[in-house]
């Protein structure tokens, strides 16, 4: 059913929608969408509405739900930790690139080497619920506010846990598909991970990854990985 799709908070076990202002706005004055006509909604948390239209008012559309369905989560859980990057815009691309192939949860990670600290929540989770809305899906993935790198290391408890690093390293491995087990990735700054760090992680049995001889940007880095761990 090709129907307008939005986001909305809160639509399970309700028969009635308040949609937000830009919401609102958004199907009475650019869509033109009248009172009677259908549309989509999801919470980003798995469930999927077709609501009615019943009060267009253009900064409080009101929709009554009709049905509502759940999805759940994907098994393979794909969670990648990457630094702030010094250029608000590449961490964005990436943002909305990893919403759109399925990842389920990104950190933000504070390393030695990160020039930015600034963390732009309501933005970027902005960002995540256009790019679910524009790749249909219905689950939203988890932005965590900044840690530090050795808090993320340690609190890691996937089945594969992983670090891709600049250094030539005869350890590493190449990023292969598996079918189950969800998967942890650590990417860092424009300047990489300190030897410490990379030291620190391979302590607590992350493994040492290459993703080609390439030398990647950050965010391109993080979003290969990404498609590498979801095959």
């Amino acid at each position: 059913m090709n129907l307008p799709f939005f986001f909305a908070a809160n639509i399970f076990n309700v028969s009635q929608v308040t949609l937000d202002t830009d919401t609102s706005r958004h199907v009475v004055q650019v869509l033109r969408m009248q009172i009677g006509e259908k549309l989509q909604l999801t919470d980003g948390k798995g469930n999927l509405a077709l609501a009615e239209i019943t009060q267009n008012d253009k900064n409080n559309c009101k929709v009554t739900i009709i049905s509502c369905n759940h999805t759940p989560r994907p098994s393979k859980k794909i969670s990648i930790a990457l630094s702030l990057l010094k250029q608000s815009a590449r961490f964005e691309w990436f943002l909305e690139k990893a919403t759109e192939v399925g990842v389920f949860s990104i950190i933000t990670l504070k390393c030695s080497r990160t020039e930015k600290q600034h963390f732009r929540k309501d933005r970027w989770e902005g960002i995540l619920s256009s790019a679910m809305l524009q790749s249909k899906q219905v689950w939203l993935p988890e932005l965590q506010e900044p840690v530090n790198f050795n808090e993320a290391v340690d609190s890691c408890n996937a089945t594969r846990k992983l670090i891709a690093y600049c250094d030539e390293d005869s350890r590493k491995q190449t990023i292969v598909s598996e079918n189950s087990g969800d998967g942890f990735i650590l990417i860092g700054p424009e300047g990489d991970f300190t030897k410490d760090e990379v030291n620190y992680a391979l302590s607590k049995d992350f493994i040492p990854v290459t993703l080609g001889d390439n030398r990647l940007r950050s965010e391109t880095a993080a979003l290969v990985s990404c498609i590498l761990l979801a095959q």
